[in-house]
């Protein structure tokens, strides 16, 4: 890279700087990555707790989707009132409850049918991505919207406050920081926590000890649905505004991967929930100053974090895994490069092509990676 720049007349040093210094120094950079890792925090929390009891609810996305939904629909409803300061407390207890009782549907199929927790979860995201669309395009369409599918912007009492004046960082990310200290305490200092690391990790010991996997089963799915839901209302309600289609650029998938880098641990997550973020941003970033436009983001992380989990899984090497992934994303940048070349259109219809393509098919195949392992 510093040849190329050289070649082009740039000093080296100067340009990766301004690529790799700059946004890791300036304060609205880093409060933006405050305010994007805070969902990903609550939601790889919960998840953490499912993969700890040896549980895999891969369907945090649908999850999220749905808190957000229910928690709008007070929302919806008050818009435009008299209504006070009450309604964000309230909202936010609906998007909690419609999250743990739409992650309760495969612990349910689980225990009563063995249905794989997996599959069932990883679907129910597409039901939860059909309701959200009809209910923005149909009956809580904003009627001065101009036709668009959203609906109208909340009332300032249903928004989560702003912490910092002229910034987009809200109550949410304290709220975030709370929830990890709680999961430090359970998992930590309970018998509850010790109770799901030993039903993951040795489940016959669990049985003999009389611990029931069933229950666990439950009570993991209920809590990581209710995280994924509040942060699924808190996203809606902080920065976003409203509801729309596509207001989540696939938090629910990129939290399964910090749940990972932070080991299952709370801390660990709250730190590890910065990384993909990090590394997302710079190639943003860097595709920003080129004058390109690239949405595809998410489905370039999710590729990469099936084929580095294959990787890795039959080499049994993190390295060949990290090589793998990167290789992936690459060759999905380069897909979506020559289709933006190919569409004389614009970048527009590339975009949409390509998101659908490298969020959904990506996130299938690593669920069904998991199921076969």
């Amino acid at each position: 890279m510093t040849i190329l720049f050289a070649a082009l007349g740039k000093n080296p040093i100067t340009a990766l700087s301004a690529y790799f210094v700059e946004p890791l120094t300036d304060s609205y950079s880093l409060v933006e990555l405050a305010v994007k890792a805070t969902p990903l925090v609550m939601i790889a929390v919960g998840l953490s707790l499912c993969y700890l009891a040896n549980v895999w609810n891969i369907g945090a996305e649908g999850q999220f989707l749905i808190g957000a939904v229910c928690g709008s629909w007070l929302a919806v409803r008050t818009q435009g009132g008299d209504a006070g300061a009450w309604v964000l407390p309230v909202m936010l207890v609906p998007g909690a409850i419609g999250g743990a009782l739409y992650a309760l549907v495969p612990a349910i199929a689980k225990v009563r049918f063995g249905a794989s927790e997996i599959l069932t979860s990883l679907m129910l995201v597409y039901v939860a991505d059909l309701l959200l669309d009809y209910l923005v395009r149909g009956p809580w369409r904003d009627p001065n919207g101009f036709n668009f599918p959203t609906t109208a912007e909340f009332d300032p009492v249903a928004t989560v406050p702003v912490l910092i004046e002229e910034t987009r960082l809200h109550l949410g990310a304290l709220i975030a920081v709370v929830v990890v200290a709680v999961a430090l305490v359970l998992i930590g200092r309970t018998v509850k926590g010790f109770e799901i690391k030993v039903v993951g990790a040795a489940p016959r010991a669990a049985r003999f000890a009389g611990f029931s996997a069933d229950k666990l089963v439950i009570l993991t799915f209920l809590i990581s649905g209710a995280l994924a839901g509040l942060a699924g209302i808190i996203e809606v309600a902080g920065p976003v505004g409203h509801l729309q289609p596509n207001f989540s650029p696939g938090y629910g998938f990129t939290a399964i991967l910090v749940a990972f880098l932070g080991r299952l641990n709370p801390i660990g997550i709250l730190i590890a929930a910065s990384t993909p973020l990090l590394l997302a941003a710079t190639g943003e970033l860097v595709t920003e100053r080129a004058g390109v436009l690239n949405l595809g983001l998410e489905g370039m992380m999710i590729m990469g974090a099936a084929c580095g989990f294959a990787g890795a899984y039959f080499t049994g090497s993190v390295i060949v895994g990290a090589l793998a992934g990167m290789l992936a994303g690459m060759l999905m940048s380069a897909v979506f490069a020559a289709l933006t070349l190919g569409v004389m259109a614009g970048l527009v219809p590339a975009i949409y092509v390509f998101l659908a393509s490298t969020t959904w098919i990506p996130a299938t195949i690593l669920g069904s990676s998991l199921e076969t392992t």
